[in-house]
């Protein structure tokens, strides 16, 4: 109903990104996390459903209706278990309720689902995206549930706690009658505007009167006359919990919009209903109601977001603000120390965490994990300064720790764990013990503090976020953006029994109660088994008896599988605890164990820094996942030293040197080697080692993906600075020149004077030889070397001796890629004034040869065909030119012979077509006629073939173009074929045109006495469209453009349509079926009115049937619809009448000639249905073409980057959909 007037407001979300070195996982395959401090569950939300998170909030923190929804048992309600059966009554709505309830009350976690509640409502992803109105959701809840519950115990559950009565009441002023109207309620709707607050809208509502007097009487019905009176209303009864609706939506008449007050609206958190009541004589206690839940909205009219305010009545929740936290603590710390060393006693804390274990023994980092959790602190950060490391502290009390022989694991011995426990029971039975206990982490239910203002514990909850807020934290909500919705009140009489106090497992059934324990047992075992994968890192362990030194870095002796060994460990543990973990796996080795960090570089293994401090953990060293780790002595790898660190790393150098002949390739005019230096060998030495003999070393300075134009001499100033210091890195490359070669050198800057990258190679081929096999050549070129050269080079490398123009071309002005194939012909090159063309004969592209020719461009049409012809050996005047469309037939002919081929715009490359026939002479047009058998008209709906303007075009059948020369091709299974063309002067008459149409062969088998026995309609989009009148009108007159076809209609008697005058096609539909018998031409005379009501008396007077009896729609082909003709007009009044009504020929109808009329009987068929079968499945294929469509814009969407932000953040109106909630029948 509201749309998106309430729409999500999602500003809030950010995205998440992993750390790094951790292991990023899907977001699904992690369990929920659990609850905060505050110890309450929010609601996940679906993407639109914040408003329905808010209601159920306030339903559970109602403890008397949450009460009353346990307390109907399976036996009434079913079980989900047999909701799949067919024959099952089984309550979803309640019971879906009551899992949420249990799940929101003990289940482990931040938040709560609602999806399995909002499927039992029936509700698609749509509605969970779309949000409605949070009142309306309250009354179709309410209404829902007690559909649901009907034949239970529960069946007045809504009534017995939110109904109410209100009384209205009239009073004569003379004879004192008192008339009064009761209405029930289960909310109250109280104005917002002009008001300042909740009592004093209450006042105006329930206690100010309304007078009848003067001209504004009341008819009394004891009177029987009309007096003065007076009008009032009053509270007759009040429920246990009051729920108002505040009005702040309204509607602005005079700018016609809706908008949302946000003026000030007080209303106090206890009341006193006695002023509003009718019956005031109680005690004040019956009137006193206290407020426990404001639905607040965040935002405007058109988009916002629900959240809750909620005073939590049995006090489930930890209530604690932050500054009162710190108090908190500051007070414990300035308490007593001897208690303070108890409590910090890392004896007691790790027994007890110990004795909590079902199994005997833990491994030790969960052992630290877990006081991690239950002390919200590590181990080293809290005891290690005073206790020294955990392991060192368990080893030094042996009579309490045992461990196992590996000391991976440790647990209490015996006696210490039976001490613990009768301790512990001892102190249980001090408090009384928990029926149906659930099973809770220890920390999650710390002590509850006490606080002055108990029983007033208000907490935000909003989504999934919950947090505590103070009570006067709700007079924010008064006014504003963001502001108070809905108020929801309860009895202050109704006190809560001590048991529910704080215990959020009070009167829920034992079956919820054991289905919360296993799945709080699965999430326990999920976040452990989660934690261990976040918190693992797997390490490459490479051993140094596998490995061996050459080439300045590491090399596997064995395969690299076999060398690598790959360990995986908690990021948690300390580096010692990966040496033993080594020490473990190696049992073979001897003598000291270093580990070192080793990466794999191009040249090999090179190792860098050595981890040290074994008390440091594998996070702590920065050990992330995926690392090597190099296991050695630390001294030498199979007895060779092996230096470490960033300036000892080896790097792989290219070495190039110029090569004695160019074998033609892009890069083969130099060879190419690779070496290895250290980061700290001196250049000095490079060169000695690469160029003994003396020369010129050069770096290229761009990179080895760059082009290589800027080389750099090393100068012999340069020769003591080291391989690191110069900035060569892997895959740079340097340039050995040795004497010969330094031409290339331009000594005063430093730099090359050409070379080399840019120099490749283009393929030339042959086309001079008649021999079946073409040689082709490749010549070395640059970007900048001139066509003429490479021609020369082609020249002799192909033995050829014509001497031919030299182009003046280079390649880039070419615009040639290199690697590209030119070709070698006979001939003159073209120059820049000329076109190199191509042109077949006729409209067959496989049975003519493609031929080519060079013309001026300043050429006419007409000297270009000529030549054509020339070449072809072709003779006449009886041909014209026409270019190749995008499907590469003949088309637009070149009808201008004496334009340039420049003015026409024809290019160098294309193609023409010489196609046989003179062009039209000026004035004249060449029309293709098409013939339309129209001896009997096609039902509605007959085939799947389109039926547009009554007629069923099947030209997409046809192969035939209508420029092409097949005056005898007709199919006889066809309503519409080609019949040829005609040649006919812009000045003749329709008439003319008829006469004309008549002598071709297609006309000559049919017996037409007269061109007025012939109907003409111009053909748009292949099938027929506007109807040519008035034999005697020029063709001019038509407007019809050059490339305008005819479709030429036969008829059984002449016709003469004047202007007024409509052709329609109407069709019966046949009674009982979804189809219509053939359609009939229908003649309406328009000239004094086209409105409706005309229309359906001549409908009427063509079938003989009453004007009331039948209904008239118009078909709109394209989209496969109906559209009916209203009768509004039978029951307007004359007055009204008069004035004038709109034409049909005007939207929505828009009724032409052509148009089809659906006409339904209703003495024999009273469906008012004109859709066929045929329509149904248009629209179908018109869905999927449209989901296709909006699916592809919608990846086109995501993939443009060029759209603003501002644009992107445009949010567009969603339409009005009413909210439903789909319930079972019970009765």
């Amino acid at each position: 109903m509201f749309g998106n007037l309430f729409e999500e407001d999602f500003s809030f979300i950010s995205n998440n990104h992993c750390e790094k070195g951790k292991k990023s996982k899907p977001r699904d395959s992690e369990p929920p996390a659990p609850r905060d401090f505050t110890n309450l569950s929010g609601i996940k939300n679906q993407g639109g459903t914040c408003y329905l998170n808010s209601l159920l909030q306030t339903l559970l923190f109602t403890p008397e209706f949450r009460e009353a929804l346990f307390s109907l048992g399976p036996e009434e309600l079913g079980s989900l278990d047999n909701s799949s059966k067919p024959d099952a009554k089984v309550r979803i709505i309640p019971l879906q309720l009551q899992r949420l309830f249990a799940q929101l009350l003990l289940l482990d976690q931040q938040a709560a689902s609602t999806t399995d509640l909002t499927e039992s409502f029936g509700w698609n992803s749509h509605e969970e995206m779309r949000q409605h109105d949070v009142q309306e959701l309250n009354r179709i809840l309410f209404s829902a549930l007690e559909s649901s519950l009907v034949g239970t115990s529960g069946h007045d559950l809504i009534n017995r706690l939110y109904h109410g009565i209100v009384v209205n009441q009239i009073v004569c002023k003379e004879c004192k009658n008192i008339s009064e109207r009761q209405e029930d309620f289960l909310d109250l709707t109280v104005a917002v505007k002009g008001v300042a607050g909740l009592e004093e809208a209450l006042w105006n509502m329930y206690v100010e009167e309304e007078y009848f007097e003067n001209e504004n009487l009341y008819r009394c019905g004891a009177c029987d006359k009309l007096v003065e009176a007076s009008k009032s209303a009053k509270l007759r009864k009040l429920p246990p919990f009051l729920t108002i609706s505040l009005l702040r939506f309204n509607f602005d008449f005079e700018k016609c919009e809706r908008y949302k007050e946000t003026s000030c609206y007080t209303f106090p958190i206890q009341i006193n209903l006695r002023p509003f009541c009718e019956q005031t004589e109680m005690d004040d206690s019956e009137y006193m109601y206290e407020l426990f839940s404001v639905i607040i909205h965040k935002g405007g009219c058109y988009g916002g977001h629900y959240h809750v305010y909620i005073r939590d009545v049995d006090e489930l929740g930890n209530w604690q603000l932050k500054e009162e936290e710190d108090g908190l603590i500051e007070d414990e710390a300035l308490g007593d120390t001897e208690n303070a060393k108890v409590v910090e006693n890392p004896l007691v804390v790790l027994k007890g965490i110990l004795s909590e274990e079902e199994s005997k023994q833990i491994p030790m980092d969960q052992l630290g994990q877990k006081l991690l959790e239950k002390k919200g602190v590590s181990w080293n950060k809290k005891y290690r300064k005073e206790y020294g490391a955990l392991r060192k502290y368990l080893q030094n009390h042996p009579h309490i720790f045992q461990f196992s022989p590996d000391e991976n694991k440790v647990g209490l011995k015996e006696k210490h764990k039976l001490l613990f426990k009768s301790d512990s029971q001892g102190q249980d039975l001090q408090s009384p013990p928990q029926k149906n206990d659930v099973q809770w982490n220890s920390e999650k239910n710390p002590t509850r503090l006490r606080d002055t203002s108990a029983g007033c514990h208000w907490f935000d909850l909003n989504d999934s976020k919950v947090q505590p807020i103070k009570e006067k934290d709700i007079e924010k909500q008064f006014q504003g953006k963001e502001s108070a919705y809905m108020l929801f009140y309860r009895k202050s009489q109704l006190k809560r029994p001590p048991e529910a106090r704080g215990n959020p497992r009070y009167q829920i059934p034992e079956h919820l109660l054991n289905e919360m324990n296993a799945a709080n047992t699965e999430l326990q075992k999920k976040r452990a088994e989660c934690d261990s994968a976040n918190n693992g890192i797997d390490l490459h362990l490479h051993l140094s008896s596998c490995y061996k030194f050459h080439n300045g870095a590491l090399h596997p002796s064995l395969t690299w599988k076999e060398s690598v060994v790959d360990l995986t460990i908690d990021r948690r543990k300390t580096l010692g605890d990966l040496r033993q973990s080594v020490f473990q796996m190696l049992e073979s080795w001897e003598g000291d164990m270093i580990l070192s960090i080793a990466k794999p570089l191009p040249a090999g293994l090179h190792l860098y820094q050595i981890l040290d401090g074994d008390e440091l953990t594998l996070d702590g060293i920065g050990l992330a996942d995926g690392a090597d780790v190099f296991v050695w002595n630390g001294k030498e790898v199979g007895g060779t030293k092996v230096m470490t660190g960033p300036d000892h790393a080896p790097v792989v150098v290219n070495v190039l040197r110029l090569a004695e002949y160019n074998e033609g390739g892009k890069g083969q005019h130099f060879t190419e080697s690779q070496h290895v230096f250290s980061c700290s060998t001196k250049l000095g030495d490079l060169r000695r080692a690469l160029a003994p003999l003396g020369g010129i070393i050069l770096k290229n300075g761009s990179g080895p993906d760059k082009e290589a134009k800027n080389w750099e001499v090393f100068l012999e100033e340069d020769m003591k600075e080291t391989v690191k210091s110069v900035g060569l890195t892997d895959g740079c490359s340097v340039l050995i020149l040795d004497s010969h070669d330094q031409s290339f050198v331009n000594v005063s800057s430093g730099n090359l004077t050409a070379f080399t990258y840019d120099i490749s190679w283009l393929q030339v081929k042959n086309y001079c030889r008649t021999e079946e096999e073409e040689k082709h050549v490749k010549i070395t070129a640059t970007i900048e070397t001139v066509m003429s050269d490479i021609k020369m080079k082609a020249i002799q490398e192909l033995q050829l001796e014509e001497e031919l123009v030299p182009e003046d071309y280079t390649v880039k002005e070419a615009e040639l890629k290199m690697g590209s194939l030119l070709g070698l012909c006979r001939g003159k090159a073209p120059t820049s004034t000329q076109l190199f063309l191509y042109f077949i004969v006729g409209s067959d592209q496989n049975g003519s040869p493609e031929m080519e020719i060079v013309v001026e461009e300043t050429a006419s049409v007409k000297e270009c065909l000529n030549l054509m012809l020339e070449k072809s050996g072709l003779s006449g005047d009886n041909w014209h030119l026409r270019r190749i469309d995008w499907c590469y037939e003949a088309g637009e002919a070149l009808s201008q012979e004496n334009a340039t081929l420049k003015e026409l715009n024809v290019c160098r490359g294309d193609t023409l077509v010489i196609a046989e026939g003179k062009l039209p002479p000026k004035g004249f047009l060449k029309i293709p006629i098409w013939w339309f058998k129209s001896s009997s008209h096609k039902k509605h709906g007959e085939n799947a073939q389109e039926q547009v303007n009554g007629v069923t075009c099947k030209m997409e059948a046809l192969q035939v173009s209508p420029a092409g020369d097949s005056p005898e091709y007709i199919h006889r299974d066809m309503d519409l074929c080609y019949a040829g063309s005609i040649e006919i002067a812009g000045e003749a008459s329709l008439e003319d045109l008829k006469m004309q149409a008549m002598t071709l062969p297609c006309f000559q088998e049919q017996i037409v006495p007269l061109p007025s026995f012939l109907r003409a309609w111009t053909v748009d989009s292949k099938r027929p469209g506007k109807l040519l009148r008035n034999n005697k009108q020029q063709l001019n007159d038509y407007k019809l453009g050059a490339r305008v076809e005819i479709c030429i209609e036969p008829l059984q008697k002449e016709e003469n349509l004047g202007p007024h005058e409509l052709l329609l096609r109407v069709q019966m539909g046949i009674p009982g079926e979804r189809d219509y018998y053939a359609s009939t031409d229908l003649v309406w005379d328009i000239s004094k009115e086209c409105t409706a009501w005309a229309l359906r008396q001549r409908v009427a007077s063509h079938y003989f049937l009453p004007i009331d009896k039948i209904e008239i729609a118009k078909y709109f082909a394209e989209k496969f619809e109906w559209l009916p003709i209203s009768s509004w007009t039978q029951q307007i009044s004359k007055r009204k009448r008069k004035k004038k009504q709109e034409s049909l020929q005007s939207a929505p109808y828009h009724l032409k000639d052509g148009d089809i009329i659906g006409v339904k009987n209703l003495l024999l068929d009273d469906t008012k249905d004109f859709s066929t079968v045929r329509d149904d499945v248009g629209k179908e294929k018109q869905r999927q073409l449209a989901f296709e469509k909006r699916k592809s814009r919608q990846t086109e969407r995501l993939q443009d980057h060029v759209f603003s932000e501002e644009k992107l953040n445009i949010k567009h109106r969603k339409p009005e959909v009413a909210l439903s909630i789909n319930v079972g029948v019970f009765r």
